[in-house]
């Protein structure tokens, strides 16, 4: 039996892409007699391009603690992928023409929701597409984890915790800018882990009021320091209440006189209680480095619940993990939809008991 498969992966890089395609790999190899595998160079560019290169089991070897990606990936704009190319190519039509050319059973997309939403359409042009569900953000509706996530958990609570030391030596504000625009799932659970007295995501908007009495309620305790865990996708309750096209204007407004949004919560805070603020952004080290073993783990079992998958001939779905178990999710039931964090979630519920505010 021979099976074609092609690979890319796009969008954002992580931690355990590497470590996802080798669980794929790997067991196909142990299951099928004659294995081809393509991989597309620098995700659905590749795929549109016609740039790839075929892959042997030897190239998986040795990958499972390497970060990034050894295809390489870009990101392709969703709404973009029906516009012709600046030469007036059909970025659609190209890519189902290289996928017939290689004679592929099936493509396996690595991606998170931008690169779901592409894999859906090649699911609804004809293709065979399995995706594979990769994002920091754990944002990715239909699994309860996606990888990537926990390693970047775990530098963003390390960052959190290397503040700590020098906040409780100088005794003052500091703010750790965590990855998310839409979801704060990677700064909920960092902010917990690490400690952090505030923790501000774009689900809950916050009152600069609120958030600056509870630093001044650490301050009257006689705490010498606050930590915020602040998203980037942080929004204040009167930004929250404008329209789309309003609440735009605003951010460009705010671009040119803050770096981000933690720059001006930081301004806010001083300019309302005078304390001094410092604020730190670990930026895309939270995307670097080598996956946590949860992640390895985590890969290897999703890896191997898409080469199963192929192996039953069963496509247009997302592997993904739901109480403990890999499942497969159509594609149709998923893309496009984002996972959100609930302000009714249990783990927001657990924060706010210990004495977390999220300035609500």
């Amino acid at each position: 039996m021979i099976k074609r498969i092609g690979m890319l992966t796009s969008g954002g890089d992580c931690q355990a892409l590497n470590a996802t395609m080798r669980g794929v790999v790997k067991a196909l190899s142990n299951t099928v007699d004659d294995l081809e595998v393509y991989g597309f160079d620098d995700g659905y560019k590749g795929l549109i391009y016609g740039k790839y290169r075929m892959l042997t089991v030897k190239d998986f070897s040795g990958i499972l603690t390497r970060g990034g990606t050894i295809l390489g990936t870009s990101r392709q704009p969703f709404k973009l992928m029906r516009v012709p190319d600046e030469k007036g190519l059909d970025k659609v039509e190209a890519m189902k023409q290289t996928y017939y050319k290689l004679c592929l059973d099936c493509l396996v997309i690595l991606g998170g929701n931008g690169t779901q939403k592409t894999a859906n359409l090649l699911r609804e042009e004809g293709l065979n597409i399995i995706h594979l569900p990769k994002t920091i953000d754990n944002d990715i509706y239909g699994t309860d984890m996606t990888f990537g996530f926990q390693s970047a958990v775990n530098i963003a609570t390390n960052a959190i915790d290397c503040i700590h030391t020098t906040a409780t030596s100088h005794g003052r504000v500091f703010i750790v800018e965590i990855m998310g625009h839409k979801v704060g799932s990677l700064t909920l659970h960092a902010g917990i882990a690490g400690g952090a007295d505030i923790i501000l995501i774009p689900e809950i908007p916050y009152d600069i009021k609120k958030v600056c009495s509870a630093i001044e309620k650490r301050n009257k305790e006689g705490k010498r320091f606050t930590i915020l865990a602040v998203a980037e996708g942080a929004i204040s309750k009167e930004d929250a209440e404008l329209p789309k096209k309003k609440y735009k204007e605003k951010l460009e407004a705010r671009a040119k006189k803050y770096p981000s949004v933690s720059y001006e919560i930081a301004d806010q805070i001083n300019q309302v209680i005078g304390s001094e603020v410092r604020v730190t952004v670990p930026g895309h080290i939270q995307r670097g480095g080598e996956p946590c073993p949860y992640d390895r783990v985590l890969s290897t079992r999703i890896g191997a619940g898409a080469a199963e998958a192929i192996l039953d001939e069963e496509y247009g779905i997302m592997i993904g993990i739901i109480n403990g178990k890999i499942k497969r999710v159509p594609l149709a039931e998923c893309a496009g939809k984002l996972k959100m964090v609930s302000p009714k979630d249990q783990i927001v519920k657990a924060a706010k008991q210990i004495g977390i505010s999220f300035g609500d």
